[in-house]
């Protein structure tokens, strides 16, 4: 067995710069030194022994001059000396000198302070020697009594290990044990006795718990953790026995410990799917995310909850229990309200989704008011997300939600009220009945609305579904409201000639009249004194926009327009009201086309805008069929044929999920009996305690066992070739944020290999943690050298170093072995994501860092190679598969993902197949990924360059 394979129980850190000191002058401070001389001495020699230095001069030294000393800190460095040090000869025997040894822990085990005591028996638990052993055991017993829980705790702890490895030193401590048990008032002394009853007679156990069932929710927590544990695995094990226990569950449940509740409730739904059941660990679950101020506490809780709905027998348990979750959103954090949302949505049904709208509508209310939070306004976002899927599903809701989220179109932020505008849009093209009401609401808050593109939609709702004469009018006097006198251009020269203060100067230049393209007069006046620098708060809103040199909205005016005044004119009959309104219409186009010609707007009217507004002016002025037709009848169909779609797509992924979620027994599927079932078969149900330490470890063997193709082999990189004095492999493990590094070294030489060290470095956003110990490897040995590296963003980092090492005897300097780098794959940390495409936008504007990657593959077939693209970089599809759907010899694609420490990675595919190269020509075209971080848009850029470079026909 090499050094590197011993047990280890103690690590210590060895500065590597000093000299080791000579056994001469170790052997000197040690005999004649003052205590703090010897603890520095000692210290150096257990430094010493651990790396691989053999002492055998000290031992009768120390035994002699340091054992008997009473010094706290000496005593304390000796029982790790003594941890370290060979205790027997080459060929397996005690050594004498171990007599003298033992003699002083006896000593110790009957020392009046409870310190050393204690230390003395925490000590024995990692000795491996029978005979050191057996003088001790009555002293050992002796401590279950002592008056002080610290020594009778470890004593517990040290019978435990010592029966555990060696039984016919106390065969009766089950039983010791047990009666100890029962006497016992402390409870980490409890909790230790407990605990190896368990582990070693767990008949017993059951017995002193049967007997103190009813007292369980007086114990201590550390205690009560035990007796879940405990039952867990005494119900897995004998299903018969949960009738007995269950109760107990039930009683730890309103355990005053989170912990014990949180495992209470877990083990609970392991052991009974029982409504109540369910229903119990679920109300458990929701008094633990709303009583912890830990926001994380409080996500990985709200996990637990998302894996019980997902179950289909207790979804409906969940369904009752949607107000209780709610209670959630008072918590500020928004990734729990984001969560809570959700799970409440998934859980929604016809029977509450009245009371669930109507918390909903008092938590927007309160966030209408509250601004100091920076978060408020995603949380409204959500919330009316929230509501607007609530509506759809649940279309009688509708009318209660409609009112409330309207007044958020004069919200300034605009997110929100875009939110709002999209779900008013769906809301009025499906529910007929809701029209009146959504268009009164409409042309109540108009006026107040502050975003030019929330005006634009709007805009667009009145001009598509004002349906009677009155609304025509309310919105025809909406519009000449918002814009102000007209016309603009003279009402503005005016407004600024009569604004200026009588006192000042103004020279006025000769006015001259110009003719514009569009035909019409404009005056300008050239004014010396500067235009008012005050902003104009009583200018009205639509004015404001023209002025600002926003004519986008001026052309949606004009379509607006356009289609009242062609529904004007068929539904009134008098010939004069038909001209006058047509006319009137007509005006304001006219005055905002002068406007934008003038040099009053701050930016002048874009081509595109004049032509629209001049178009409307001349359907107006034609009144064709044609055109009534396009204008009042085309664009409504081309919306209700877009929300169908949309409607399909979330239907079928629906369905898909519920697919997912319904377990399938197929024709030909054993079924097993519980109480038919022998006790080693009841293995079909996952251990949860194991499942626990597994997802602590970075759930490392589940994936492994579960993916055949991903074992360790897979992962290992080689560092040195062959032909090298030291051979090395590394198997690369990567868990959420750091890197673990097996590292496997093979002496190959003939020589014994000294200070054998592991050197590395990293480059890129890795850090080493700690630096490995150095090693001695005999001739052809080999060891394992384990190193840890932190891991804080997502980009592609580099590991490497070399193996330095002294071959004894020999006289040239420290030996260097060169390994070759290993790659941290930025794939590890990157996850698909889902974002809307109005975030994806915002998303692509903000981000400053893109990178620009050229297509360079040898795939003929588009769909192909986005499917390989996104299998390569773990990245989400946003465009939906009918927009991808068919062949035109081009394809456009936008992807997303997000990584684990929450950064956003955007990547949009732009490809064609070039048509004059032939059927086999390969595709070609650009990738451009935009990064908030450089190292991640460089990194993916890298990936997606590698892996297309690897593909194969």
């Amino acid at each position: 067995m090499t050094a590197a394979e011993n047990v280890c129980y103690t690590l210590i850190n060895v500065p590597m710069d000093s000299e080791p000191p000579s056994e001469i002058s170790l052997k000197n401070d040690l005999e004649k030194g003052d205590v703090k001389s010897k603890t520095e001495a000692l210290k150096k020699v257990i430094i010493m022994i651990l790396n691989g230095e053999k002492l055998p001069g000290l031992l009768m030294t120390i035994i002699r001059f340091v054992l008997p000393l009473q010094d706290h800190t000496i005593k304390k460095l000796l029982l790790v000396f003594w941890e370290i040090v060979p205790k027997t000869t080459p060929d397996g025997r005690l050594l004498h000198e171990m007599i003298l040894v033992c003699d002083a822990y006896r000593k110790d085990l009957q020392h009046p302070n409870e310190f050393i005591r204690g230390s003395t028996l925490r000590f024995l638990c990692k000795l491996k020697e029978a005979e050191l052993l057996e003088p001790l055991m009555p002293a050992i017993r002796a401590c279950l009594e002592h008056r002080h829980s610290y020594v009778r705790r470890n004593a517990v702890l040290a019978i435990y290990t010592i029966y555990r490895n060696f039984e016919h030193l106390i065969p009766d401590a089950p039983e010791l044990i047990h009666d100890f048990l029962v006497n016992e008032k402390d409870a980490s002394c409890k909790r230790n006795a407990f605990m190896m009853l368990i582990h070693a007679d767990q008949d017993r156990a059951l017995d002193y718990l049967s007997t103190c069932i009813d007292q369980v929710q007086t114990f201590g927590d550390i205690l009560q953790l035990v007796i879940v544990e405990l039952i867990y695995k005494v119900c897995h094990a004998n299903p018969s026995e949960r009738a007995r226990f269950i109760r107990c569950i039930y009683n730890l449940l309103q355990s005053s410990s989170p912990a014990v509740k949180y495992e209470a409730a877990g083990t609970l739904v392991t052991l009974s799917s029982a409504p109540t059941a369910i229903k119990a660990a679920a109300q458990c679950y929701i008094d633990l995310i709303i009583k912890e101020s830990d926001n994380n506490v409080k996500l990985i809780v709200l996990d637990r909850l998302v894996e019980l709905k997902e179950h289909p027998a207790h979804e409906r348990v969940l369904q009752d229990l949607v107000m209780d979750i709610l209670r959630v959103l008072s918590t500020p954090d928004l990734e729990v309200r984001k969560k809570t949302l959700q799970l409440a949505l998934d859980l929604v049904s016809s029977r509450n989704v009245e009371e669930l709208v109507i918390v909903l509508k008092k938590e927007v209310i309160k966030t209408n008011n509250v601004s100091e939070h920076e978060d408020t306004d995603k949380y409204r976002q959500l919330l009316v997300r929230t509501l607007h899927s609530c509506s759809v599903r649940f279309p009688d809701m509708a009318a209660n939600v409609i009112p409330v989220l309207m007044e958020f179109l004069s919200d300034s932020n605009e997110a929100a009220a875009a939110d709002v505008l999209e779900f008013v849009r769906e809301a009025i093209q499906r529910f007929d009945n809701l029209r009146m009401l959504i268009v009164e609401k409409m042309l109540e808050v108009f006026h107040a609305i502050k975003s030019v593109k929330i005006y634009r939609g709007a805009l667009w709702i009145l001009g598509e579904y004002c349906s009677t004469k009155e609304d025509i009018q309310s919105v025809m006097t909406e519009v000449r409201r918002s814009l102000g006198e007209i016309p603009i251009v003279e009402s503005e020269i005016k407004k600024e000639a009569g604004e200026l203060k009588p006192e000042e100067e103004i020279t006025v230049g000769p006015a001259q009249k110009l003719v514009t393209e569009m035909g019409t007069y404009a005056t300008q006046s050239a004014l010396s004194s500067s235009r008012p620098t005050k902003k104009e708060e009583d200018r009205p809103p639509l004015r404001g926009f023209l002025l600002d040199g926003d004519f986008f909205v001026a052309a949606s005016l004009a379509t607006t327009l356009t289609k009242i005044a062609l529904r004007y004119v068929a539904l009134v009959q008098e010939k004069k009201k038909q001209n006058s309104f047509v006319a009137e219409a007509m005006l304001l186009m006219a005055t905002i086309l002068h406007l934008g010609k003038s040099s009053l707007p701050k930016k002048p009217i874009t081509d595109d805008d004049v032509d629209r507004i001049s178009l409307c002016l001349k359907v107006l002025s034609e009144c064709s069929p044609l055109m009534n037709d396009i204008f009042n009848k085309e664009c409504r169909q081309s919306l209700s044929q877009m929300l169908s779609a949309k409607l399909e797509e979330e239907k079928l992924s629906q369905k898909k999920e519920s697919e997912k979620r319904n377990v399938t027994v197929q024709p030909d599927d054993p079924i097993s009996f519980m109480q038919l079932t022998a006790k080693n078969e009841m293995n079909c149900k996952e251990d949860q305690f194991q499942l626990s330490l597994l997802a602590a470890m970075g759930n490392t063997q589940r994936k492994e066992a579960a993916d055949p193709l991903a074992s360790k082999l897979n992962k290992v990189t080689q560092l040195t070739g062959f032909s090298d004095p030291v051979y090395a492999e590394a198997y690369v493990h990567v868990n959420q944020y750091d890197i673990v590094l097996d590292v496997l070294v093979v002496n190959q030489t003939s020589d014994t290999l000294q200070n054998c060290t592991l050197e590395l470095a990293t480059l890129g956003d890795l850090k080493l943690v700690e630096k490995p110990s150095p090693l001695t490897l005999a001739p052809h040995d080999f060891a394992n050298i384990k190193a840890n590296v932190k891991v804080a963003s997502t980009e592609n980092g580099i590991i490497f170093g070399n193996i330095v090492y002294d071959v004894s005897g020999a006289a040239s300097d420290r030996n260097c072995v060169v390994l070759s780098d290993i790659h941290i794959d930025i794939m590890d940390y990157i996850q698909p994501a889902t974002c809307t495409d109005a975030e994806f936008r915002q998303m692509w504007a903000e981000f400053e860092w893109e990178n620009k990657v050229t297509v360079n593959t040898n795939m003929i077939d588009l769909n192909d190679y986005l499917q390989h693209i996104l299998k390569s970089t773990n990245m989400k599809c946003l465009t939906p598969e009918k927009a991808l759907s068919g062949y035109c010899g081009f394809m456009a694609a936008n992807l997303y993902a997000r990584s684990i420490f929450g950064e956003d990675a955007l990547a949009n595919v732009s490809i064609e197949k070039p048509v004059h190269q032939g059927p086999d020509a390969a595709v070609t075209g650009h990738i451009r990924i935009r990064a908030k971080s450089q190292g991640m848009a460089l990194s993916l850029g890298d990936k997606i360059n590698l892996s297309q470079k690897k593909t194969s026909l």
